[in-house]
């Protein structure tokens, strides 16, 4: 028989349990019938299964994007004229995706946000609640990071540093204090958006796709010095960076041999650009992402392409143009490209693989379509249908109206830039100025980083039987 005791016992149990249950329905913002709800809202199922399948939607599209980069890059060449419009054409039905995505997931956090109940104070006694949503750390697009950097720049996503995170007083780390300049520098681009304005394509650029990249490390900005092998001197022994090598007879004593090594030294420097954008412009931060990051994009590319292929070395990068590792070959006819000049240049180009690629000035585009060999043979044969065959004497070729002027020295150039060294450091960085164009209501972006870069070699050196090559040959002016 169950005493006074025991009912008092179950009863209290019973109680406890229906209290348990009765918060839990007011905590989850449902209460009575609308139970229910909490695990079948039409609403918040509805958006995530369309997000699931616009999700899928958009990897599959990314997937065969890759795939026609991948083989085109994987053969060495451009995209034909039937792969470019392929790829554009999944391109813009991945940006119809990205916005139907995000409207999606501003729907579900709109409707979150509709169903939450606030209990009454007098409800929550007691029980402890976990904290807010964790501040968000990224932006939206380079848009919107712009958008902040001139109108909000207080926003606690500029403050937050990827590796260090949000931190405020003096002594903290701000991310518009990670520069080798003051605090009223500019902002650190975030991560997510470096990767896309730093990362270029063969198409886009010459040097830095094909180069070998040093990146930034820790600290960022401090020089690096690279050893190379000394190949000057007499060969064979230069080959080897003086190493002299002989046959034993057995017993023998081994001959002292000793590596002869120069070095190469980089320190990133800084380079700077601006641009002026309306502030109308710059509010519609979500119409303007994607050209802004075009703009960006382009200028950085070639700012850098310029330095790493003409650059002097003093305050800026060693461009190959100027570099004592250049070999120069002389044109037999002033302002012009002849076959026998083209052989020369292939005849001395370092052969031990890498990807060698020639560059040339559009205004060169007619002398090399009617080269001819000695036997009056046309070297391209081109139509109407698909043009010239993008190679010379088996190599690339590269338009580029970086390069000097037809006729200039170093108009043409065949290099593998596989020996050419680029050290990233920090940045990019931007800022923003209202006060030079204030009263046309306009803003100069200003965009900043620091690299360096400079060929892997110190001059052209003698393979073995004492002929002379290099990684670098240009066309020079007539002797």
């Amino acid at each position: 028989m169950l005493t006074k005791r025991h009912t008092a016992l179950f009863g209290g149990a019973l109680f406890l349990v229906a209290a348990v249950a009765a918060s839990l329905l007011i905590v989850t913002g449902y209460a009575g019938h609308d139970a229910l709800a909490f695990l079948s809202d039409p609403h918040m199922s509805m958006a995530s299964a369309g997000l699931a399948v616009l999700r899928s939607e958009r990897v599959g599209l990314v997937d065969q994007m890759r795939a026609i980069i991948t083989t085109a890059e994987g053969e060495d060449r451009d995209l034909t004229a039937e792969e470019q419009a392929q790829f554009d054409d999944l391109k813009s039905q991945k940006e119809v995706l990205d916005k139907r995505i995000v409207r999606l997931e501003d729907l579900d956090a709109t409707t979150a946000a509709l169903n939450a109940v606030v209990p009454a104070h007098s409800r929550r006694g007691a029980i402890e609640r976990p904290g807010g949503l964790e501040a968000s750390r990224e932006f939206e697009s380079i848009g919107q990071f712009l958008h902040a950097v001139r109108f909000n720049p207080n926003d606690q996503r500029l403050n937050f540093v990827e590796g260090v995170g949000a931190q405020t007083g003096e002594e903290g780390l701000h991310a518009e204090m990670r520069m080798d300049n003051d605090r009223a520098g500019g902002f650190m681009v975030p991560q997510q958006f470096r990767d896309t304005i730093m990362s270029v394509s063969p198409q886009e650029s010459l040097v830095r796709p094909r180069a070998n990249v040093i990146p930034a490390g820790s600290p960022p900005d401090a020089g690096i010095t690279f050893p190379v092998l000394d190949q000057s001197g007499a060969a064979p022994g230069n080959v080897f960076g003086g190493m002299t090598f002989a046959w034993l007879e057995e017993g023998g004593d081994k001959p002292e041999t000793d590596a002869e090594l120069g070095n190469v030294s980089l320190v990133p420097k800084e380079i700077a650009g601006h641009v002026t954008l309306t502030d109308k412009l710059l509010r519609n931060w979500q119409a303007s992402a994607s050209f802004i990051e075009r703009l960006m994009r382009g200028g950085v590319n070639a700012a850098e392409d310029w330095a790493f292929l003409r650059g002097t070395g003093v305050a800026q990068p060693l461009g190959v143009l100027n570099a004592p590792a250049t070999k120069y070959v002389n044109r037999l006819v002033a302002n012009q490209i002849a076959y026998k000049d083209v052989v020369n240049m292939v005849a001395v180009l370092l052969m031990r693989g890498g990807s060698p690629v020639w560059s040339a000035p559009q205004s060169a585009l007619t002398q090399l379509a009617t080269l001819k060999d000695d036997n009056g043979n046309l070297i391209w044969a081109a139509n109407a249908r698909d043009g010239f065959a993008g190679t010379l004497l088996g190599y690339p070729l590269r338009w580029n109206n970086r390069a000097p002027g037809l006729g200039q020295r170093g108009d043409l150039l065949l290099a593998d830039f596989s020996n050419y060294l680029i050290k990233d450091g920090s940045g990019p960085y931007v800022a923003a100025s209202e006060h030079v164009k204030f009263l046309q209501n306009k803003t100069v972006i200003k965009i900043f980083w620091n690299v360096d870069g400079a060929p892997w070699m110190h001059a052209p050196f003698k393979e073995e039987n004492g002929y002379e090559v290099s990684p670098f040959v240009a066309l020079d002016v007539p002797a």
